[in-house]
């Protein structure tokens, strides 16, 4: 159902908001282990590597997923997919609860992965098919502030509950978050099952070449290429990172874990600042200014954040380094739409893979390395290569027509 007025019916806005709160619990659970690492390394008396598996392990089946859920996508009701695949998070969370060893709660964070993968995707597809072209921007920007919501929600609920209450609460609160979220969805999703049939985007192909025909169509163009490799990259550098943000400044800094995920959860809160300020910025810089100053800003806050032995700076360098990824990765995902137009879920879905599987990498040699070098230092080189991530891809976007219209 393309909504072509120039306002969105009530049924419609109701429909955004549930899909923005699913987007707000999907990041939210991939984030909310990062400030209790250090808890669960003492729980299971293991390692902070071993530990890392919650989040890497969910960043890899999220990652892989996404080449089952662009098709998947396109060939049935993407509304309903998302209702039943926050569900299948609930199940995921309470099992969750009561893992008794870390190869359980590994497991349970495969399930939740598994379904939090079809629900960021699948909500922006669904957006794109159902909001006319005019009002799609400011819609996926609602959708998009659940998602980035969600990024401060996860870090900052991580910490505060798991030193508050243990670390159980923590994944408690998210079964309850999504078997609340996925009730209401389901029955919306049931609403538009028993709403008229004119409810078909004319913008939509009936028929659809296969899922390897598509990949190997964007796989296989020059500058679709370029933009997951700087994805896989910015994956590892940036979100994967992140995850030992928390532990870094509880072990190196003194802080608390509740503090700690309070000053990452600045990190979501500088993407949200980018958002408001969003449209002047693209005015002002461009693509290329906003590829090359948001890497800049990201690195340089990262290098101040890992290197500092005063936590106070910690705070503007969070936010910064928020403010600066955000502008990196939302250029980043513009170009990712216009991968493939005529393949575009599968494209977003490889975009998806190719992140996931970035960070997934990031966090185990981040959780790696930092037991032979420092934390600090590796996200002080993280930083390093945001920056040179950032020129990089301003200079790619430079000759972007030359690959995408070859000779």
């Amino acid at each position: 159902m393309t909504t072509g007025s120039a306002t969105l019916s009530a049924a419609t806005r109701r429909s955004i908001a549930l899909l923005s709160f699913a987007t707000f619990s999907s990041m939210a659970v991939q984030r909310i282990c990062d400030a209790m690492l250090p808890e669960l390394s003492r729980a299971f008396a293991v390692s902070l590597a071993q530990a890392a598996q919650v989040v890497s392990v969910f960043a890899v089946v999220y990652g892989l997923a996404q080449l089952v859920y662009g098709p998947l996508g396109d060939r049935f009701n993407k509304f309903g997919i998302v209702a039943f695949a926050t569900l299948a998070c609930c199940v995921g969370s309470v099992v969750a609860v009561f893992a008794g060893s870390l190869d359980v709660l590994v497991l349970a964070r495969v399930l939740v992965a598994l379904g939090a993968a079809a629900i960021i995707p699948m909500s922006m597809a669904w957006v794109g098919d159902n909001i006319a072209y005019e009002l799609r921007q400011e819609t996926l920007a609602r959708v998009g502030l659940g998602t980035t919501l969600g990024l401060v929600g996860g870090q900052l609920v991580g910490g505060l509950v798991t030193d508050a209450l243990g670390w159980r609460w923590a994944f408690g609160l998210t079964a309850v978050l999504f078997a609340v979220v996925g009730t209401l969805l389901y029955a919306d999703w049931r609403r538009q099952q028993a709403a008229p049939l004119a409810a078909m985007a004319s913008d939509v192909p009936l028929s659809r070449p296969g899922f390897v025909a598509q990949a190997l169509t964007i796989i296989t163009g020059p500058w679709s290429r370029v933009v997951l490799a700087v994805s896989f990259v910015e994956g590892a550098a940036g979100f994967g990172v992140l995850a030992i943000w928390a532990s870094h400044l509880h072990g190196s800094l003194g802080l608390s874990l509740a503090a700690s995920g309070a000053i990452v959860a600045l990190f979501g809160l500088g993407g949200m600042l980018y958002m408001t300020v969003a449209r002047h910025l693209i005015r002002r810089l461009g693509e290329r200014g906003l590829a090359r100053v948001g890497g800049a800003l990201a690195g340089v806050a990262a290098i101040v954040l890992g290197l500092t032995p005063w936590w106070q700076l910690a705070l503007p360098a969070s936010l910064l380094a928020g403010f600066g990824f955000f502008m990196l990765h939302n250029t980043l995902q513009t170009n990712a739409t216009q991968m493939a137009p005529d393949a575009r879920g599968t494209g977003v879905s490889l975009f998806a893979a190719a992140l996931f599987l970035g960070q997934s990498v990031g966090v185990l040699l981040a959780a790696s390395l930092a037991g032979r070098m420092g934390a600090g230092t590796v996200i002080a080189f993280s930083g390093a290569v945001l920056i040179l991530l950032g020129a990089l891809f301003a200079r790619a976007l430079h000759g972007r027509d030359a690959l995408l219209h070859p000779g």
